[in-house]
């Protein structure tokens, strides 16, 4: 990390143990990563404050437009493969985090919210695969498309934003803390 700028070697610590293993075997193509990662983490941050999607980056839809918009800016950026290992590490971060029982977005990981992630990022990297035109309204748009048309996963939840498990009931909170294994249901992005 010598050379580098002192704001990427700060964001550098705070990765996981998996991300910077990632990091170490990509080095040219880290930079780009992080660079594309921060233009993406504004993208979601917008359509945030807009409400376009909603405001659930819990398992929700802009949960979901965000790693499928991520994943398709990295294919784009350094290749479908570093694009795939680069999320795929970032999820076995969430499950070391998980493993000290630290927050992340403001809750525990668990696994459902991590498949709902894997899945999310496989979309985008064929997204990214299959549209070679980088204009970026264009792909924010087929994104959209996506989660209306019920192609992404997201965590069920009801209208007060409870979590509800795959029968619709709502899920104990005490039930989801400190457990990997959850009984939190993955449905189609266009879901009720």
């Amino acid at each position: 990390m010598s050379g580098c700028s002192p704001k990427l070697r700060q964001s550098f610590t705070k990765v996981s143990k998996p991300e910077k293993t990632w990091v170490f075997f990509h080095p040219f193509k880290a930079k780009k990563a992080f660079l594309i990662t921060k233009e993406v983490e504004k993208t979601v941050d917008s359509l945030r404050i807009e409400k376009t999607i909603g405001s659930d980056i819990n398992g929700g839809h802009l949960d979901a437009f965000k790693h499928s918009f991520w994943m398709i800016q990295l294919t784009h950026g350094i290749g479908k493969n570093a694009a795939y290992r680069l999320g795929k590490a970032h999820e076995k971060g969430n499950y070391q985090t998980f493993k000290k029982r630290k927050r992340e977005d403001g809750i525990f990981a668990d696994k459902p919210s991590s498949e709902m992630d894997m899945f999310n990022n496989l979309i985008g990297i064929s997204i990214g695969e299959n549209n070679h035109k980088r204009i970026k309204r264009i792909l924010i748009q087929q994104v959209l498309d996506s989660l209306r048309q019920g192609k992404l996963k997201i965590v069920s939840k009801d209208s007060l934003g409870n979590f509800l498990d795959c029968n619709r009931n709502v899920i104990p909170l005490d039930s989801l803390r400190h457990r990997w294994e959850t009984k939190k249901c993955l449905v189609p992005s266009n879901e009720k």
